[in-house]
């Protein structure tokens, strides 16, 4: 009898043996080359990234984000503190090593332990971070621990389907995208659709050694420019 059926017959997903809960990511930094990603502190990182996302005078990093934009330090510090104790989700500061200071956030949410599955989200990265290689080696970081640390069997990325730049980003890294859900969400008093992405554990040892090649010291030229782009490295194959 196949593995992929049951004894009367019937089609059956592929059998995962051994398999057991995953545990939660620890609350502990994650340390690369461009980047430390901490757990978020709001006493340690709130001022510092009030004041990074301040470069985005018009606010496009909130526009398809549930929070923001905030009217003063003192609600993004209170939102801080309500980030970082959340037992729901598990919030990161992103403190690139050639700032020595936090200038963005990106958390674990929808931690299924029991199915492997895990979402990286509620991703804000200030002008200061975005297009850098140290915002790259945070979701790389991120990544490494769900599959390498920790053995999960599904990493997922989810935006609102109007939100081109995260698509791009999405594909960028090496998710698949799997589909829209419609009327996923009011958010701000608009219909959200969402469009999903993931990766699998399966696809996770080619899409690693995509990362390290791109993050090699050798892919930068003197003036810090990419040779061989990350998109083309993890393009399928």
């Amino acid at each position: 009898m196949s593995d992929h059926v049951n004894s009367l017959g019937q089609p059956i997903g592929f059998p995962v043996a051994g398999w057991t809960p995953r545990p939660l990511p620890p609350r502990t930094a994650m340390v690369g080359r461009f980047c430390r990603v901490e757990p978020l502190d709001a006493a340690r990182h709130a001022a510092d990234l009030y004041a990074a996302n301040s470069k985005d005078r018009d606010g496009r990093m909130w526009t398809y984000l549930p929070q923001g934009p905030y009217a003063d330090f003192a609600s993004y510090r209170a939102a801080s503190e309500a980030a970082a104790a959340s037992e729901a989700r598990i919030a990161h500061a992103i403190v690139p090593a050639d700032r020595g200071r936090s200038l963005g956030v990106a958390s674990y949410l929808n931690i299924n332990r029991s199915a492997g599955s895990i979402e990286v989200g509620s991703i804000a990265y200030s002008p200061a971070l975005q297009r850098t290689p140290a915002a790259t080696e945070a979701m790389y970081l991120m990544m490494r621990r769900a599959f390498d640390e920790l053995g999960y069997r599904r990493y997922e990325w989810k935006c609102n389907a109007l939100n081109a730049p995260s698509r791009a980003a999405a594909q960028r890294l090496g998710f698949t995208y799997e589909g829209l859900f419609r009327q996923a969400d009011v958010v701000k008093g608009h219909n959200r659709d969402t469009a999903w992405f993931s990766i699998t554990d399966g696809e996770w040892p080619r899409l690693k050694a995509a990362f390290e090649r791109w993050l090699a010291p050798g892919n930068f030229d003197a003036d810090g420019r990419q040779r061989a782009s990350l998109s083309a490295l993890t393009a399928p194959p």
